[in-house]
């Protein structure tokens, strides 16, 4: 079977209806309506065949599940080389927010340190997706034991119009108030963000759990 044809096996008009609703950039016609579980299985039941190798050349994709299929498999490439390699090839194709969010390759994990040069390329990237995908591992997997301070400054300088690079760039703020407060509070003390996000960051860190009430107290003021 082709992963489409597995894909198929699994689809669910119902749930075809209710995914296409949360991509609504992309045209109803591409989803099947498969869910994530499934998907992850099928990309695990072909890992390491010559059915995988060839999907994984075989861009662009017609298929929502299709692109996340692919991105399940690169995040199971375990050599550092190919994983970043194949995530490089796949990332212009990549066309809206669940695809671009879902995969953390674990090889990325473990090579933090020749990772950073590919995240900063990602995240100055035009394309949006690549951008949001670039910030998203910047927040995944800097802001604890490797963060450094001038990785905000990366983040800060993204600018654009389009919704889902906005939500990514105050996402990435909100977690960095939570998980770094006193090198990442200057953003928003002195307005670093564009208003839109700098409102969305300040409501997404109040919403936190993680920031603390002293904290979202004062965020409230800054407004």
């Amino acid at each position: 079977m082709t992963v489409y044809e597995r894909l198929t096996a699994c689809g669910d008009e119902a749930y075809r209806t209710f995914q296409s609703r949360l991509v609504p950039n992309i045209p109803q016609e591409t989803v099947i309506g498969v869910r994530t579980p499934d998907m992850r299985r099928i990309a695990k039941e072909i890992k390491g065949t010559p059915e995988a190798e060839d999907f994984l050349k075989a861009l662009p994709h017609r298929y929502y599940e299709e692109n996340l299929v692919h991105f399940f498999l690169i995040s199971m490439i375990r050599d550092f080389d190919a994983c970043v390699h194949a995530a490089e090839a796949f990332l212009p194709y990549v066309d809206c927010w669940p695809v671009s969010d879902q995969a953390t390759p674990n090889a990325f994990r473990k090579n933090h340190e020749k990772l950073l040069p590919y995240i900063k390329a990602w995240i100055a990237s035009e394309h949006v997706y690549t951008a949001r995908f670039g910030i998203r591992m910047l927040m995944n997997e800097f802001l604890d034991a490797d963060f450094k301070p001038e990785y905000p400054e990366w983040v800060a300088n993204v600018r654009g119009e389009d919704y889902y690079i906005k939500m990514m760039v105050a996402w990435y703020f909100a977690t960095a108030l939570a998980k770094q407060y006193d090198e990442t509070i200057p953003y928003i003390e002195q307005h670093r963000l564009e208003p839109w996000t700098h409102k969305k960051t300040i409501q997404k860190a109040i919403e936190s759990f993680r920031v603390t009430d002293a904290h979202k107290e004062y965020l409230k003021t800054l407004r």
